[in-house]
């Protein structure tokens, strides 16, 4: 009895392992070094699961609480997954002493062929005390990011 138990729960999550597969993007340049991933379902409207990642603003202070970020699930704010676009939108408050800043990092790109997507990133930086975008207006970094699906 036991053996067709084992079989069977080893036959079961096989078959959900088949019905997964996983997002990922990164970047690296002057301004950030980022990686993030995640599971999504298949089916369902395709769900995300075990989103995580790593922001670093390579342009701010040791110290500052701004330059590392670290994302979980609750930071996927949108998604889009199609055979033609990878679409991420990402945000992050920080609170230090009654002083809340945050973080939001757009991704967007098209596929370049199958499982690949190549397209931009854009961070938004909204400062807790004052914008630092000069005309009340968030920092704003660009660049290009890499992507993958499967």
């Amino acid at each position: 009895m036991r053996t067709i138990f084992c079989a069977t729960t080893l036959l079961l999550s096989a078959g959900s392992a088949f019905a997964t597969s996983g997002i990922w993007c990164s970047a690296e340049d002057a301004a950030v070094k980022f990686q993030v991933e995640a599971g999504v379902t298949r089916g369902m409207g395709g769900p995300t699961f075990n989103f995580r990642g790593d922001l670093e603003i390579l342009g701010r202070p040791v110290g500052d609480d701004l330059r590392k970020t670290v994302f979980e699930d609750s930071n996927l704010t949108q998604y889009w997954l199609d055979g033609k676009e990878l679409r991420l939108l990402v945000y992050r408050e920080h609170e230090v002493a009654n002083t809340y800043s945050s973080v939001e990092l757009t991704i967007v790109t098209k596929s370049s062929e199958e499982g690949t997507y190549d397209g931009r990133y854009s961070l938004a930086i909204h400062e807790g005390t004052a914008d630092t975008g000069g005309d009340g207006m968030p920092a704003a970094l660009t660049g290009k990011v890499s992507c993958g699906a499967e």
